[in-house]
């Protein structure tokens, strides 16, 4: 009788309830909320639920995400995907996919799109000064301020660049998560600084683009920014590689591989490694905090500055600029340029904004990467 009710005791003693505290409850019910708002909602599903899953694992069993011990044995299985996160081989990748799946053909038929996801940028350098005034060093400021990019990957690739791994949990959540709310934290900023007058605004059909200029736009591009920011050349090298294979015409399985099996193995190891990041003990700090607080910022102020150059530009144009577009210049694709669409929509059914808004936005995507790449040169990492 003894050793039975000994072997319920140990038996008792290895459950999760056994060991977890109120924090790791406390993450296990965030987890379930993401997991709400991508199942239900349909909030970036792809990002939420691999994400969501590994906060659940790792709150429920932490050694799930253990580093080696001293012996070399104990090596978590979310460890080995975590990894290629700290080697920025998996941002690297998400970029190749993006690339293989995107038509920048938009930002190549108005290349006055540019400044719009230039000016979409500005979050990033306003969470940077923020950061700062809230005790981070520089090196964790410029990984936290990236958050403002709306940019996932671009921030795990800084935040390993300058050596903040410490951060990159809360970093990389609070990037995915404002990615994946971009349809509720966007619409309200666009509607606010706009007049009903703007949104009104029907922008010409975008001209054709050849072949020629689709071919020859990522080869350009990879050679003026890298040469100018070596340090940028993972992820713009990347990005521009899998548009060169989706509009080179030669290369069509290449495409296929890059924009399918391929991303969507990278997003389920970088999703689920991200997730991993978040127990309770590394998490709930009120470090944590400011980066969710100083990445709500720094999106407000991307979305704010992209629309505040757009009203500038429409001003110019004489009227030729709808400002709604200018939102898109953060770097979630497409979702931003979506929502662009969604908004004008709601003033006028009949004004289409999505081929327009694509062009800013695919600019905020390698904007952000030349962010991520000036600050790395500022710090003199390589």
């Amino acid at each position: 009788m003894e050793h039975i009710i000994q072997t319920f005791i140990n038996l008792a003693e290895q459950t999760a309830f056994a060991n977890l505290n109120w924090g790791n409850y406390v993450m296990i019910a965030v987890a379930c909320v993401f997991l709400y708002l991508a199942i239900a909602k349909g909030f970036e599903p792809l990002l939420l639920v691999p994400i969501a899953f590994g906060m659940l694992l790792v709150n429920i069993y932490p050694p799930i995400m253990y580093g080696p011990a001293a012996d070399g044995s104990g090596e978590g299985l979310l460890h080995f995907f975590y990894r290629l996160d700290e080697w920025a081989i998996l941002p690297s990748l998400i970029f190749m996919g993006v690339g293989a799946l995107t038509d920048f053909g938009p930002l190549i038929a108005n290349p006055v799109s540019f400044l719009l996801g230039a000016a979409a940028q500005l979050g990033i350098y306003v969470a940077y000064f923020l950061a700062m005034a809230l005790g981070f060093n520089g090196e964790a400021a410029a990984a936290i301020s990236i958050i403002g990019g709306a940019d996932g990957p671009t921030s795990i690739f800084l935040a390993s660049k300058l050596g903040q791994f410490d951060l990159m949990g809360p970093i990389a959540v609070a990037a995915y998560s404002y990615m994946s709310l971009v349809p509720l934290i966007q619409p309200p900023i666009m509607k606010l600084f706009t007049t009903k007058e703007e949104k009104l605004i029907r922008m010409p059909q975008l001209r054709p683009v050849s072949k020629l200029e689709r071919i020859l736009f990522p080869i350009v591009i990879t050679i003026v920014v890298c040469a100018i920011l070596p340090s940028t050349a993972p992820l713009v090298g990347m990005l521009m590689l899998g548009n060169l294979f989706r509009e080179c015409g030669v290369t069509r399985q290449l495409q296929e591989t890059a924009s399918n099996a391929l991303m969507y193995i990278v997003v389920i190891f970088l999703g689920t490694s991200v997730g991993a990041t978040t127990s309770a003990e590394a998490f709930l700090k009120a470090s944590t905090l400011k980066i969710v607080v100083c990445g709500l910022i720094a999106f407000a102020f991307g979305t704010f500055g992209g629309v505040m150059l757009g009203k500038l530009m429409c001003k110019i144009t004489g009227g030729k600029i709808n400002p709604l577009i200018g939102s898109a210049g953060v770097s979630a694709v497409p979702m931003a340029a979506r929502v662009s669409q969604k908004v004008g929509a709601e003033f006028d059914p009949t004004n289409f904004l999505l081929m327009n808004a694509m062009g800013p936005n695919v600019a905020g995507v390698i904007g952000t990467a030349v962010a991520a790449g000036t600050f790395m040169a500022i710090f003199g990492v390589h």
